[in-house]
């Protein structure tokens, strides 16, 4: 097993402007896929998502909803194998999966 990190990359903000979590896409021990929103922050009036690094299941998060954070936190980690983010790709794209990769679930 590998963990990822998710970090929160710098949004070009100055020290003045907080960055606050706004809401987690995905809770602890999810399946997620790499490129995946994970969670949104605010910056001032202005969203942004971040997204999973890799494929696998977010084993841990850093951060809750409300909480200030700075350019490079680490918001969680990801916990995935060589083996098994290459079988979870393969899966994804054979349509075999217990779960549908996110472009293809339904939006409410």
């Amino acid at each position: 097993m590998r963990l990822a990190a998710v970090i929160l990359p710098d949004l070009g903000t100055g020290p003045d402007v907080p960055i606050v979590v706004s809401h987690w896409f995905v809770a602890r021990g999810d399946r997620v896929w790499e490129g995946e929103r994970l969670v949104e922050v605010l910056v001032g009036p202005a969203t942004f998502d971040v997204a999973s690094p890799v494929s696998g299941r977010l084993a841990e998060i850093h951060g809750l909803e409300d909480d200030r954070v700075e350019s490079g936190s680490v918001f969680g980690l990801v916990a995935t194998t060589e083996e098994g983010g290459r079988d979870q790709e393969l899966d994804r794209q054979r349509g075999r999966r217990g779960e549908e990769p996110p472009s293809s679930r339904p939006t409410t």
